[in-house]
């Protein structure tokens, strides 16, 4: 199986070094677009190319990882258009413009990302017959508005970009990843930017968050947060009630809401495991859905003023992402769409964007954007 990949950071840098171990893969050629000489961190720069033809020619399934949802459009595209199955650690993507390739081809997020972790375990869940209702992410720190010093100081700590690491502190990261959970696992969300409970006890929040699903009458994608927490996610699920003996004693407690745990995320180790599914399989583990329900919106973190522009969306000192239902804010722009706008009107703080008050570049991807809406809209009116 060869494998080619779209991306040369953190996470494809490792992913190939693991490759190393695994026999029945081979490294394609690996789609950069920084000057090669620039790319002396990575660990086989000879397969290097800027030609995204030859990667896809040259390969069996695509790996992508960029997190760039722009870039991704176009590249994901021609992938899929050749026949080629695409598999990505990019939430970025699928919560912004992946319904638009759903029907292209063979598209799926990978475990080892919080959002393909939920899938996995709602695999296994309903697999012994739990009936999931809570998609939970645990978080241990949040910060909605986050200073230039402190993120710098983080960034430097931890070795990721300013960029990453405000969207981790400001919440946008955990946004885009339960946008991607409740849209792909057939879930929705209890309300706008989620509830977000302050509790770092997981039969606490099973309690609480499992009354919640049921009064709606859908599964819901939430996210909790304390400094305690350890990193990973968990399912709220129910049982056949003739079960609550038998689970008892296999210690889950007393219900009705019982706990699945996944302790771990491990990003681009797990990826192998997805690929191997999708290639056998043929079958995806997570996308967006052809017509989602939820979206990312862009929040103003401060006061926006006619002519400013703004570089970036995610992971910056201007916006943050929420989610949103799209049939409630029809016209938002979506915070992985919010890079080099040109501000149109005033904007007060924790205001929702809107097309009306921006001017963006026009893109593959905000072409995208615009159908999925579209498409969403028209189908709730009818």
């Amino acid at each position: 199986m060869k494998v080619g990949i779209f991306g040369t950071g953190f996470v494809a840098r490792h992913f190939v070094m693991e490759m190393e171990h695994r026999p029945a893969m081979a490294l394609g050629r690996v789609l950069t677009r920084r000057p090669f000489g620039t790319c002396t961190d990575f660990p086989r720069a000879e397969v290097l190319t800027h030609d995204v033809d030859e990667v896809i020619e040259t390969s069996d399934v695509i790996f992508e990882c960029t997190g760039d949802v722009v870039h991704a459009a176009s590249t994901i595209g021609r992938a899929l258009d050749a026949g080629r199955p695409v598999v990505t650690l990019n939430a970025e993507f699928h919560a912004t413009i992946g319904s638009a390739f759903v029907e292209r081809g063979l598209l799926s997020e990978a475990e080892g990302d919080q959002p393909g972790s939920l899938a996995a375990l709602h695999r296994d869940a309903v697999a012994m017959g739990f009936r999931p209702l809570v998609y939970g992410n645990m978080k241990a720190f949040l910060n909605r508005n986050p200073t230039p010093e402190e993120m710098r100081y983080w960034a430097a700590k931890q070795n990721y970009s300013l960029a990453m690491v405000t969207s981790f502190t400001d919440g946008t990261k955990v946004q885009i990843e339960q946008c991607l959970v409740a849209n792909g696992l057939e879930a929705g969300i209890a309300q706008e930017d989620l509830l977000g409970l302050a509790t770092g006890d997981l039969k606490d929040a099973a309690q609480r968050l499992g009354p919640v699903a049921e009064e709606l009458g859908h599964p819901i994608s939430e996210y909790i947060v304390d400094i305690g927490l350890q990193h990973g996610v968990f399912v709220v699920a129910s049982h056949d009630d003739r079960q609550a003996l038998a689970l008892r004693n296999l210690k889950m407690g007393e219900g009705p809401y019982y706990v699945l745990i996944r302790d771990y995320c491990l990003v681009h180790l797990e990826v192998f495991k997805t690929i191997e599914q999708v290639m056998r399989d043929r079958v995806p583990l997570l996308n967006n859905s052809v017509m989602p329900r939820v979206s990312v919106a862009s929040i103003a973190k401060r006061a926006l003023a006619p002519g400013e522009t703004i570089e970036r969306g995610s992971g910056s000192f201007d916006l943050r992402g929420s989610c949103v239902n799209i049939v409630d804010r029809p016209g938002h722009v979506p915070i992985c769409l919010a890079n080099d706008l040109r501000v149109r009107r005033r904007v007060e703080p924790e205001q929702v964007l809107t097309m009306d008050d921006v001017e963006l570049p026009e893109s593959e991807a905000l072409a995208a954007w615009r159908g999925i809406e579209r498409r969403v809209l028209d189908a709730a009116a009818a």
